[in-house]
Parts: structure tokens; sequence; C-alpha cells
């Protein structure tokens, strides 16, 4: 009996195919509504298991570097420290935890995405604040250092790299070491401009000069780096392909600088001025940003090239460059650019390191070999430019310093095959080490202001002499504080035996750019700034031959803007700073405006002053007049009010000014009070107790007598409505009976009691305030 046959499983017999779909991961929960078994669960949806990384590493991050910032460490270092203690070589090892949070097929890639198209909006960021036009108009001393810290490392690398070669080496392996030694020899102009900001010296001298030869850098590593990663495809694939792809490149590059630059020029050439970026302008330039990544990446290179190549071609600056600094920029350094750090060091397997010893050694070898020879030629070239050793050091660590840059390039050749995962641990750990130690020992090597003020000797009004050339320095943020300078610097009473120097300096906040600029008008006045301080040449030309004006325009960070203050100051030896007050007053007395970055670049030169500081507050309904002027010098004693009485004495010699000095004092006879300032305060009021004109100078002494802190505040009441200027000394900190309860009610520190209480808005007061205080030395030597 035979077995009866099988039948098909199908009807009609038909042919079976397996079939295997892969459907979406769950986006999102229903959070602490959803009615799951166990919390656990969360990390199956893509959505709250990204939230939960971001915030781990977020809350890790900034962990490290609340802890370690009092040490020097910087915040990109602390990045790459998270991504030490979240890989393997530390919660890695934490089967449960890694397999939850950072599983493959989930968590890892979901993050990896995120912070890839966060890192390419940074590049692309980084494009745009690059001043592309500095890599050509640079100094041959930035050229000649821009080309040595790139070849020097760069040829030394290639002779470790033949030292080190063996025999029956793969192509691939000599790719490796060629592009590895061509990274390390770069200078990424982004890495510098981060530094030198975190560092707080962007726009001193070493920090100028360093930008300037970054960007030289940068631009001939790009180039290498591209020809040596296509280089491979000639052996690989043909060379048909190599010369095509060289040609699209080529084709790209210029599409953007030719066609989609001059697009963006003529929106902002559409754009009134003053007025901000349309937001559809702004969306069109995303859209070609998108376009340009989607070209790179379908031609086989990084999508990261087509974003930084775009970032070159648009105009920085306001107001194109700016609107896309300022909408993206906060957001991805604050959240991306953190994960791509730090989920890029999580990759670093420090056990493979050591797996092939020759290698380990190879790298070590070079690394230390190129660095040095960077660090060496730096160093000659600047300090046989007659660069101070200290100065010149702490440039070549600068020059020397890795960051994001090495890490983008590590990273990229690492997913694309080319670096090893043994390769990319050793040189992502050699950054890190990079990024750890060379600020720490920048900082100890240079600090420009405080060693110029350290080094230098007092200066103020009362150390000139009396035929001695005064030296100011005016500093502006707009037309609204040209008027009342000109007006108080006309009546300073130039001379032919003592004539006044004025240095104008316009500040403008640096947006949309990493490279601050400093213009010396004297030299190149073909710029939009000049407009705002050609005032000053106009009161230059009305005192011929009595005042010699220097104008300059500082385009920086605003909160750099005091070190060009500081910096001009002790570079001409001035004696006196004029500071505009943060405040804008309206014609019917009430205020107009309030810029707070005024206000901290303003208590940032009182806390480390050059020389003598003043700063000036405008409460004029009308100009004043230009026949007669009414001054009155509220004096109570000590240097403050001696400075600013040497100041009154010097304008009340201009036949035009009435200078009325009004002592109050509190009543009690000197002989209580008999120490050395009193002593001072007497000898500088001997002259000016007659009452009358001395030697043709109208000065009118008056004293009144004050118990108590609402007492002087009355008297001020009562004497403010006579005057066109008035003088105080801004006497911080310093308790007299006088201003006895009224330092509680003061708003703003920085003018002192009595200049807050004329700046005061419950004050009726019309007239210019200035506010004088005296150069201190001795605060800074420590």
């Amino acid at each position: 009996m035979t077995e009866a046959p099988t039948p098909h499983p199908l009807p009609h017999e038909n042919e079976t195919f397996k079939n295997c779909t892969i459907f979406q991961p769950k986006i999102n929960s229903f959070g602490v509504w959803e009615n799951q078994a166990s919390l656990s669960q969360i990390f199956t949806y893509s959505i709250p298991l990204l939230e939960i990384q971001i915030l781990l590493v977020l809350s890790i991050t900034h962990l490290i570097y609340t802890i370690l910032k009092p040490l020097g460490i910087t915040f990109f270092a602390s990045q790459m420290m998270a991504g030490m203690i979240l890989g393997p070589a530390m919660l890695g090892k934490i089967e449960g935890f890694y397999d939850k949070v950072f599983n493959q097929e989930l968590g890892l890639d979901t993050i990896d995405n995120a912070a890839f198209f966060g890192f390419g909006i940074f590049l692309f960021l980084m494009g745009v604040k690059m001043d592309l036009k500095m890599a050509f108009r640079t100094t041959r001393r930035a050229t000649v250092i821009g080309v040595s810290s790139f070849l020097s490392p760069f040829v030394v690398g290639l002779i470790v790299f033949e030292a080190y070669k063996l025999p029956h080496q793969s192509t691939g392996l000599k790719t490796e070491h060629l592009l590895g030694i061509t990274i390390e020899s770069l200078t990424g102009f982004s890495v510098i401009a981060w530094l030198l900001s975190e560092l707080k010296i962007l726009n001193s001298e070493i920090g100028r000069l360093a930008l300037s030869s970054s960007s030289i850098s940068t631009l001939t590593s790009i180039v290498l780096i591209y020809v040596i990663s296509i280089s491979e495809y000639w052996s690989i694939v043909s060379p048909s392909f190599v010369v095509l792809h060289a040609g699209q490149m080529v084709f790209f590059v210029l599409f953007i600088f030719l066609v989609l630059r001059p697009l963006m020029i003529r929106i902002i050439k559409e754009t009134p001025e003053g007025r901000p970026i349309k937001d559809v302008h702004i969306a069109l330039v995303m859209i070609f940003y998108l376009g340009c990544c989607v070209f790179t990446a379908y031609h086989n290179d990084s999508a990261l090239y087509g974003a930084f190549i775009f970032g070159l071609a648009v105009p920085d600056g306001p107001p194109l460059g700016s609107a896309l600094v300022e909408k993206f920029e906060c957001f991805v350094n604050g959240v991306f650019l953190p994960l791509f750090v730090t989920t890029s060091t999580m990759r670093v397997k420090p056990n493979m390191m050591f797996e092939d010893p020759s290698t380990l050694t190879f790298y070590v070898v070079f690394s230390v070999s190129t660095f040095l020879a960077k660090f060496i030629s730096c160093s000659v070239a600047s300090f046989w430019r007659m660069m101070p050793l200290k100065e010149s050091l702490a440039f070549s660590l600068i020059m020397c310093s890795k960051g994001i840059v090495e890490l983008s390039y590590f990273s990229t050749f690492r997913d694309n095959k080319i670096f090893s995962d043994a390769t990319f641990s050793m040189l992502v750990i050699g950054v890190l080490v990079n990024a750890t130690i060379i600020p720490v020992l920048v900082k100890l090597l240079y600090d420009p202001v405080s060693r110029k003020v350290a080094a230098s000797e007092k200066r103020s009004l009362m150390q000139l002499k009396p035929d001695s050339e005064l030296r100011i320095l005016a500093s502006i943020h707009g037309p609204e504080h040209v008027l009342a300078l000109i007006d108080v610097l006309d009546i300073t009473c130039p001379t032919k035996d003592s004539p006044n120097v004025v240095y104008a300096l316009h500040l403008i906040e640096l947006v949309g750019r990493d490279s601050p600029v400093f213009i010396d008008h004297n030299e190149n006045q073909s710029t939009g700034s000049f407009e705002n301080i050609i005032a000053f040449n106009r009161y230059e030309k009305n005192n011929r031959g009595l005042v010699k004006v220097n104008t300059f325009t500082s385009i920086s960070p605003h909160k750099l803007m005091h070190e060009d203050i500081c910096s001009l100051a002790l570079d001409k030896q001035t004696s006196f700073v004029f500071l505009p007050f943060h405040r804008k007053w309206s014609l019917d007395g009430s205020v107009e405006v309030e810029n707070n970055v005024i206000r901290n670049l303003n208590c940032n030169v009182l806390d480390r002053p050059p020389c003598s500081v003043g700063i000036l507050v405008d409460r004029r309904s009308k100009p004043l007049k230009s026949s007669s002027y009414s001054i009155g010098m509220l004096f109570l004693g000590g240097k403050d009010d001696r400075e600013a009485l040497t100041l009154a004495k010097r304008m009340a010699r201009d036949p035009r000014v009435k200078l009325t000095v009004i002592r109050i004092s509190s009543g009690r006879g000197y002989d209580s009070l008999l120490d050395w300032d009193t002593m001072l305060d007497a000898e500088i009021l001997k002259d000016i107790k007659q009452n009358d004109v001395i030697n043709g100078h109208n000065i009118t002494y008056i004293e009144q007598v004050s118990k108590h802190g609402p007492q002087t505040a009355n008297i001020i009441r009562s004497l403010v409505g006579d005057y066109d200027l008035i003088i105080v000394g801004r006497r911080y900190g310093v308790d007299s009976l006088q201003t006895t309860g009224l330092s509680e009610w003061s708003e703003f520190p920085e003018l002192g009691v009595m200049g807050d209480i004329l700046s005061s808005t419950d004050l009726d007061c019309r007239a210019i305030v200035l506010v004088v205080q005296q150069h201190y030395v001795d605060v800074y030597k420590h």
C-alpha cells in the first residue's frame, strides 16, 4: 500500500516567496498615561529615548565642566570626557545600561543622525562666520606662519611615515597614515577662533595673528585632504572616475560662488538698511544649504563638505550672516554640538589601541613629532618677528591646538571605513589630551591686559605736569554718544603748550563672523564706520594746532570690547578714558533706551582701568551754548574727587567756563579727621577758596554741611538746575557721614553714590553728568 502524497500548503500550487518587512520603530509613547507593565518600555520609543540620551549627555557634560572649570578645562574637553565616560571604557561596560540607552538597533542610530544633522548646520555656520577674504589679505607675517605651521609638521610626518613604512604595506593603510598626518598638520580656523574666545583673547594681538594664520592653513589643508581622499579612487576604481569626480566638484564650487553668492548679495541689497532679513530669504538660504549637502553626498563625498563650502559663500556679518548665526547658533552649539562631540568620542575603544604595538608606536611618534614641528616653527617665526618669548610660546600653543574640526575628520573617515577603530581611538585620545592641556598653558602664559596694566605706571590727570599734553581715549557706540563727548572735549581747554591728543574709538559688536576687526582710520578710511566718528575730525579742524585726533573702529564680541579700550589706552599711554552711559534719555526726561552691553563694558573697564576713567551721562534736552558754560563740581573728598577737581580746574582755564566747586563737608572740622586724604583734600582746595576770579579763571567756592545721606541728596536736588555740566567723583566703596544710607538705594554702583543720584529718573536733571574714577595701579600687582 503506497502512502498518499502530501498536499501542497497553498491552493493551486503557486510558488511561495518569503518577504521580510521591517516596520518603522514606534516614534512616541503616551507618556505617564500609557498603561505599561514596566517603565523600561519607554526605551522602545525613539523620541523619548532620544530625549533621555540628550538629557544624559548634557547632564554629564555640564557636571564635568562645572567641576573642572576652575582648573581651566574647557567646555569642549568636558564634552569629550563625557563621551569617554559614556563609551565602552566606563559605562559601556555595564551591559544592561548600554543595551537599554544606546542599543544599536534604535538608540545609537537615532542620536547619531541627530548629532550629524546638527553638526552639518554647525559647519555651515562656521563657513558663514569665517572671513574668506582674510586668507587673501593677510600680512606677509601671517602668511609665512600659516604656511609654515602646515608644511613643517606635514614634512616631518612624511619622514616618520617613510621611516615606519612596511615593505608590503596596503594602499588602504598608506591612505590612512597620510590622512592622519595631514589632519594632524592642519590648524582649524574655527578651533582657533573658539579657543581664543574661550580664553577671552580673541581681539588681542596674538589672537588676530592666530586667526589670520589659521585661515591660510585651513584653506591649504582642505584642498590637500580632498586630494588625498579621492586619490584612493585612482587605484581602486579608475582614473576616469577621479577626473569626473574632480570636475563635478569644481563645477559645484563655481556654481555656488558665481550663482548662489550673487543671489544672496542681491537679497542683502534689497533689504532696507537697519531692517532684518525676511524669513522667506532665511528659508531660501537653508534650502540652498540642504541642496548642497545632498549634492556632495550623492557624488560620494560627505555632506559636510557641501555644508562648509556653501557657508563660505554666504556673505558674513549683518544682515544675512548675522541673522543666520543668531537664529541657529545658540541651539546648535547648546544641544547638537555636544551630542556630536560626545557620541563621536563614545566610539573610542581604548583596548583596541594595544592590539598592534607597531601601529601604536607609529601614531605616538608621528603625533609627538608633528606637534613639536608645528610648535617650533611657529615659535621661531613669531619670535623672529620680535614677539616677546612668553607671547611667542603662547601663540605657538594656540596654533597647535586641536578641536572639533579634527574630531569631525576622524569620525568621518572612521564611518567611511578609511580609519580603523584602533587608529580612530588613538587619534581622538590625542585630541582630548591636546584640548585639555593647551588652554591651561596658554592662560598661564598670556593675559595681555593684566600684563600691560601690571607693568604700567599710574596715569591720571593729577600726575600730569602743568604744560604736558593731555591724551584722551573717547569711546563711542553710536551717533547719540558723539555730541556730548565733543562738547565736553571742547571745554578741556587745550593750548599750544598743553595740547589734547584724542583717540576716538568706535566700538561695534561682532555678529555673524568669527574674525574681529581693528581699523586705524588714519591709514584706511574706506569703511562705513567712519561716518559715525567724522565729527571728531571736524573737532580737530575747529581746533587746529591745539587738538590732534586719531580715529579707530573695533569690531569685536561684546564680552571683549573692554579689552580693546584697555589695550588701546595702554598702547597710547592715555591719561583719561571717556565712556558713554548705557542709558539714553528722551527730550521729556524719560529713559528712551537702556543698553546692558554698554553697562557691562563700563563695569569691566572700571574693574581693571588702564588710566583714569570718566562715565558721561547725557541728560540734556538741548545742546550746550557755545558762548558760556556753567560747571558744577561736587566735592566730598578722596582720590576720585581730587581727580575730578583736577579736570574741572583744567576746564576752568577756558574763558567761557564758569566753575563752581561745592564742598559738602560733615561739619566736624578738619582737626577731628586729620589723615593723609584730608590733608590732600585741603591742599587741592587751597587755591580756590578765595571765592573770586583766580589767575583769570572764573571759579567760585561754596561749602555746604551735611550730616547724613538724605541731607546730601537734598543739596544735590537744589543745585542740579543751575549747571550745564556736573562733575563728581565715583568714590565707590568709600563710606562717609555725608552719604550714610544712600548706598543702600544705589541702582548703578558703577556711578558711585553721587553719580547714581544724578542719573536717577526721580531727579529732574537736564545737564551732562561726568563721574570720574582715578587710576589705581597697586590693586593689580598681584
